[in-house]
């Protein structure tokens, strides 16, 4: 209202506003001026080559540039059992096997010459036997020395297998922990052309500059996003969990995320500059006085 009030004033027009419908799209407005529906249309336009071709507009009211637009990041919430993660269940399964057959030819091999295991009841043999396995394996160590041959070189393998299992789980857990950290998220466009999120949960505005450039610049003309009508309905798809990211115009973006949708945020990466302008006819007759005028309003 304040530009058409200011280019009123310049140029001595009476304007007759007419508010779109909030389903109307951005080359539906586009269309509108070239079939002289109306003479000029005034808001948030994108200037882009396809436009061009239909319509003429004048000097650039507002740098304009693209963003993405996600959900706020979750508060990650601890799960107390995530330590076994790195190990499936059938290798921890194997590795209690393993504890337990070290653990039974101790018992068997040693129990006649170790002084530890001599004189003990069977039940409490074994249970000294599997702790002896248990401390090797986590580099504990245990209350007694192994006194034969063969269970040395079982003590051996025992030290062999805790290293292996020491350098998998360590290298397992950094890689969960950094796949929990980075899931989800993406940090600009090229995640996005690469296909970190599914082309399926990106939701675009149709008949919009943000359509263009998706179909040129990211699916090859390929229209597997997700349709979005209206910016209400981009915003509560997000928040619905409908779709994982968008494709917006900054100057949207900052107000709405920081005036109304507080769940939602930007990725601080602005690509494709363009700029607003307002849209009139081919060849129509005030079209460079309203550049001149816009022009000095910038001044």
């Amino acid at each position: 209202p304040d530009l058409i009030d200011l280019l009123q004033t310049r140029m001595r027009f009476i304007p007759y506003i007419i508010y779109p419908s909030a389903n109307q799209t951005y080359d539906g407005l586009i269309k509108a001026v070239a079939k002289s529906v109306c003479d000029v249309a005034i808001g948030d336009i994108t200037v882009t080559a396809k436009r061009r071709k239909i319509v003429d507009f004048s000097t650039s009211i507002f740098d304009n540039s693209i963003r993405i637009i996600v959900r706020q990041t979750k508060i990650v919430h601890i799960d107390l059992l995530s330590y076994l993660r790195p190990f499936s269940l059938n290798l921890w399964s194997i590795l209690l096997i393993c504890i337990v057959y070290a653990a039974v030819l101790l018992c068997i091999l040693e129990r006649q010459n170790n002084e530890a295991l001599q004189n003990r009841p069977i039940m409490s043999s074994g249970a000294m036997s599997m702790w002896y396995s248990i401390g090797t394996i986590m580099g504990y160590g245990a209350d007694f020395q192994v006194q034969t041959a063969p269970e040395r070189l079982l003590t051996i393998g025992l030290y062999l297998l805790s290293l292996v299992l020491m350098a998998t789980y360590t290298a397992n857990l950094a890689s969960d922990l950094t796949i929990s950290k980075s899931k989800d998220t993406i940090s600009g466009i090229d995640d996005i052309k690469n296909g970190k999120i599914p082309f399926s949960r990106i939701g675009i505005l149709v008949e919009s500059s943000q359509e263009d450039y998706y179909l040129r610049e990211i699916s090859g003309d390929v229209r597997n996003y997700y349709p979005l009508k209206t910016q209400d309905e981009l915003y509560s798809s997000l928040l619905n969990n409908l779709i994982d990211a968008s494709l917006l115009d900054t100057s949207a973006i900052e107000y709405y995320t920081n005036n109304i949708y507080c769940n939602l945020t930007s990725i601080e990466k602005d690509f494709a500059p363009s700029s607003y302008g307002i849209a009139y006819p081919k060849q129509w007759l005030y079209g460079k006085d309203l550049d001149v005028i816009i022009l000095s309003l910038r001044e």
